[in-house]
């Protein structure tokens, strides 16, 4: 029998908290800046006798994302010193955070939170010039916040390392989601403002307490990155491992090559003793929960929005659209918004459905063709579908009326009356119709009566095309079996 092997994946996730200034200074914080070295002072840059102010702003930000989180708020915390030499570090150190977390405990998707704290982001290296690199110090102090998860083991029969792996995806995917909500961080991933760190190790016991030997691959700025990255790393220990050759999984740091699609060593890994941590001297210790000085913590939790979760399970409540169609909705909060009017003007469950429909599939089909066309009113979207539920337009004339008005935003009723687009649904005038096709076109008869049903539907097109697209194909069906009965 083959032994057995778990894997157990903890995260650590950073980003760059959407404040006006950096963390200790007053310098902007702006991710989109393009010339270097513009945002900067002598506190970020690190010249001598200047001293630290902390940014409240980025302190209340991280609050709110462990009320989110559901998670314990500190009422002591301080900064510390982090010790380490590195060129995008000017000061030769870090200000973060060490033993008194801002945010400690919590759950998202799949993992439990050990802690959220705040530090400052590094400068940018830039290492495109060839022979030498280039320090670009805008970026270095922006309020950056780090959670840790808690390593969780996987114990899955089948690809264990797939599941692990896409786990750890919706994770990143689910707290993007949530910094997006409460609106403290754009964490667009391929501007860096959010990285995933993966923690990974493999062993052959199930005991949670008995880890294997721990990779850390950083700096991973996609989704789908976290995902391979997690995936080949596990593989390869998994293979290591099945060669007897588990000794040569040694504590690093790897990075992931997209070309290539393997990770690659980086350098070893450092323990939280070769930072030296010690309270930071210049600022001062802080306690969170005094109303007067800190926080009033009832007040913002009351404040906190709907978070993505409640937001699903409302939906299906409320609505019972499919959950791709929730999805949607829930990624892109514009869309969701849009939706919800459109679905109080309808009030009428089976609509809303195929309103969804209609959202999900030909709207935002149109606007992955032009990113640049406009969501319609509310009220004309709603007249659109109330349209199809009365059998007025066709599906075909509701997508060309939707193809209209994302361009132009008029009402579909006018537009159909314009463009002939109404259906008819007197049952004499379409009967007439189709007796004529009837006539016209013995052999399609002849083959329907034979047994093979599926030729009424060229009998339906024919009638349809004759009606110049506004007999209601419905009705043309049902006279045509009556008339070949």
């Amino acid at each position: 029998m083959d032994k057995k092997f778990y894997p157990t994946i903890g995260l650590e996730i950073h980003a760059e908290l959407k404040t006006q200034t950096k963390m200790f200074c007053s310098c902007l914080n702006n991710p989109d800046e393009e010339k270097p070295n513009v945002n900067v002072c002598p506190v970020c840059m690190a010249h001598p006798g200047t001293l630290p102010v902390a940014n409240k702003k980025a302190i209340e930000s991280v609050i709110k994302v462990g009320l989110a989180l559901g998670a314990d708020i500190a009422d002591f915390t301080e900064f510390d010193r982090k010790n380490y030499f590195y060129p995008d570090i000017p000061k030769g150190y870090q200000i973060s955070q060490y033993k008194y977390p801002i945010v400690s405990g919590g759950h998202l998707a799949d993992f439990d939170i050990t802690r959220v704290h705040l530090e400052e982001d590094t400068a940018n290296s830039k290492h495109d010039r060839g022979d030498f690199s280039l320090v670009d110090f805008n970026r270095a102090g922006v309020p950056l916040m780090e959670l840790v998860t808690e390593p969780k083991t996987f114990d899955t029969e089948k690809d264990v390392d797939a599941v692990a792996a896409k786990s750890a995806s919706n994770f990143a995917k689910e707290l993007q989601l949530i910094l997006w909500y409460l609106g403290v961080s754009e964490a667009n991933m391929e501007k860096g403002e959010m990285r995933v760190e993966a923690n990974i190790s493999i062993s052959d016991s199930s005991d949670k307490d008995k880890f294997g030997t721990k990779v850390e691959v950083k700096n991973l700025n996609s989704f789908k990155s976290v995902e391979k990255a997690i995936k080949f790393e596990l593989d390869r220990m998994l293979n290591l491992w099945k060669e007897g050759k588990q000794a040569e999984i040694i504590q690093e740091t790897r990075g992931w090559d997209e070309k290539a699609q393997k990770t690659f060593s980086q350098r070893k890994k450092e323990s939280s003793h070769d930072y030296r941590y010690f309270p930071e001297p210049d600022l001062p210790k802080m306690k969170l929960q005094d109303k007067e000085t800190g926080f009033d913590l009832e007040k913002m939790k009351s404040e906190l929005p709907e978070l993505p979760e409640a937001r699903r399970n409302r939906y299906r409540t409320d609505f019972g659209i499919k959950d791709e169609d929730i999805e949607s909705y829930i990624n892109d909060f514009e869309l969701g918004v849009w939706f919800e009017e459109v679905a109080k003007i309808l009030n009428d469950k089976e609509k809303i459905k195929i309103a969804s429909n209609y959202i999900t599939s030909d709207y935002l089909g149109l606007k992955k063709s032009n990113l640049n066309i406009a969501i319609p009113k509310a009220e004309n979207f709603s007249e659109l579908i109330q349209m199809v539920s009365d059998n007025k337009i066709s599906s075909r004339g509701a997508k060309d009326i939707l193809a209209m008005i994302v361009i132009e935003d008029n009402s579909p009723m006018a537009i159909a009356e314009a463009k002939n687009l109404i259906q008819k649904n007197d049952e004499g005038e379409i009967k007439l119709i189709v007796e004529k096709i009837i006539s016209e076109n013995p052999e399609v008869v002849a083959t329907y009566k034979a047994g093979k049903e599926n030729a009424i539907m060229s009998l339906v097109g024919k009638v349809i095309k004759e009606s110049k697209g506004s007999a209601n194909p419905q009705m043309v069906i049902k006279l045509l079996k009556e008339l070949l009965e």
